[in-house]
């Protein structure tokens, strides 16, 4: 992001405007978000995929186990995180507690959106006192709840957007290009997870693969499950040749 010199002293703190509106701190952290590994979610007829490419430091050495990048929260709600990873912990905790106390207090689970608005909620807050910075990570948030099957991302400023189909993280612009020529609403769970596969195939670094994509479903009546790495690559061998869809870029 380029910025005049006359700018420079308007992003030392996050409560201070610059005089065209602008909180150089969030931009950061929507920077932050955008050098993270990429992420998608697809809704299908009875539930929400979540996906991620999760970036190994060292595949030799590293537990690829101890690289979470798709959470738990509720029986009903998933998340997958793009960004900072630590950030993201903190939201992923935040969120459970959240969800916990709703079923303590009304013995009954939590609404994806209600869920939702009380992340950014949170997140919004450290955007509007000193000595604070902004979370450095977007959340995709998938689920079910008495009104159907949902997702929503959730950005570094606290807003948030519902989705049938969405990316977040480094270059996600081709997922997304993708995603607005081939969803369709009411596709089945095997035709969203190929969705998924092909979007994500879409957003990779050149001579990049699907060797390291982490997947779940949150499914009506089913909940959160997670895919093994041979069931993803079973997926990944029935999807169609790249073709043009597949793009390099910054991930």
């Amino acid at each position: 992001m380029e910025m005049q010199p006359g700018q420079m002293a308007y992003d030392r703190a996050i409560t201070v405007f610059s005089p065209d509106g602008r909180l150089f701190q969030v931009e950061y952290a929507r920077e932050a978000v955008r050098r993270g590994a990429t992420t998608a979610g697809v809704v299908y007829s009875t539930g929400v995929v979540l996906i991620a490419d999760r970036r190994i430091p060292n595949p030799k050495l590293a537990e690829a186990a101890s690289l979470e990048k798709i959470h738990q929260i509720d029986e009903n709600i998933a998340c997958v995180s793009a960004g900072l990873v630590a950030d993201a912990r903190v939201l992923v905790d935040y969120a459970r507690l959240s969800a916990q106390i709703n079923r303590v207090t009304y013995a009954e689970p939590m609404t994806v959106e209600l869920l939702v608005r009380r992340i950014c909620d949170y997140k919004q807050q450290y955007t509007q006192f000193g000595g604070v910075r902004p979370f450095g990570t977007a959340l995709l948030v998938g689920g079910y709840d008495d009104a159907g099957v949902h997702l929503f991302e959730t950005e570094p400023s606290g807003s948030l957007t519902s989705f049938r189909a969405a990316s977040t993280g480094g270059n996600k612009g081709p997922v997304m290009e993708l995603f607005e020529q081939k969803y369709r609403a009411g596709m089945d769970r095997d035709t969203a997870i190929l969705l998924a596969l092909e979007g994500l195939r879409a957003g990779l670094d050149e001579g990049g693969s699907l060797a390291q994509v982490e997947i779940c479903t949150v499914e009506v009546g089913g909940g959160m499950t997670r895919l093994s790495a041979d069931d993803i690559q079973k997926y990944v061998a029935r999807l169609p040749a790249a073709g043009g869809s597949g793009r390099a870029g910054k991930s």
